[in-house]
């Protein structure tokens, strides 16, 4: 079983620590505030699509901040929170209760089988940010995960997911081969120095079926606190360099995160 905290800051925002390491952060009075790189990442995507209420699938909630981030900037919006860890879920409503008039819906069940569980073209975008023992799981990885994905999304829709690699990125290139293999228009966005390949660190997955909003997804992202960049195409490819897609025969987790917490692992 994970191990969480709160955290409070002189703000009066919340860290949500699992297994030492920060997850998510929440501030009940402004949720448009987001101080993690890659949730500003997933947001600019989010931000891209036609206005108005959008039926999201979040695999992964933690203290879910960006289902409270779609329904302060998109009121109304359906949303499915796929959160395996019922007892986070439980201490998350109590400490950061979710807003009122939400339609956020949280079910207790591992990303694979809830997603299995949807309906054809019920989703505009599904949003995949889920760790276990601070690792994307493998069945997460994998090119049938992505059929399932593609399968779920309405025309246009798009599937925003969260990862981390090492420098090398040998293992986001063979996620992001399995991800356009069924959702062929793909971008990804990460901070400059992780395309530089000096750090650790997260990168942004976007696929779709239909060609994506890039240049609203770019201007959003340069407005961001943290240097970034958004590549696609032939770009991205060389960026990423070349990768066999996983299987759910042969997928692995993501690369464990630096140990400890604090310290980057650094090329």
């Amino acid at each position: 079983m994970q191990e969480f905290r709160f955290e409070v800051d002189d703000h009066g925002g919340s860290t949500v620590l699992v297994d030492g390491y920060p997850q998510s952060y929440v501030s009940l009075t402004d949720p448009e505030l987001l101080v993690f790189g890659y949730m500003q990442h997933l947001a600019a995507v989010a931000d891209s699509l036609p206005a108005g209420p959008l039926a999201v699938t979040h695999v992964g909630g933690a203290a879910m901040t960006l289902p409270r981030y779609v329904q302060h900037t998109r009121p109304g919006s359906p949303q499915i929170v796929l959160e395996p860890d019922a007892a986070l879920t439980e201490a998350v409503r109590h400490e950061l209760p979710l807003p009122r008039g939400h339609r956020i819906r949280v079910r207790p069940q591992r990303g694979r089988e809830g997603v299995a569980a949807l309906k054809d073209s019920s989703a505009g975008a599904v949003v995949v940010d889920a760790f276990a023992d601070s690792q994307v799981p493998a069945d997460l990885t994998s090119a049938e995960w992505f059929a399932d994905v593609a399968r779920v999304l309405l025309p246009g829709g798009v599937l925003v997911m969260n990862t981390a690699d090492e420098p090398d990125h040998r293992h986001v290139a063979r996620v992001h081969a399995g991800l356009a293999r069924h959702l062929p228009h793909t971008a990804a966005i990460a901070e400059v120095d992780i395309w530089k390949r000096r750090r650790f660190g997260n990168l942004v997955l976007v696929g779709s079926s239909q060609p994506l909003p890039l240049d609203a997804v770019v201007r959003s992202v340069a407005k961001g606190a943290f240097p970034s960049t958004v590549r696609e195409g032939a770009e991205l490819t060389r960026a990423l360099g070349s990768g066999r897609p996983f299987t759910d025969a042969d997928a692995v987790p993501s690369p464990p995160p630096p140990t400890p917490p604090d310290v980057w692992r650094i090329r």
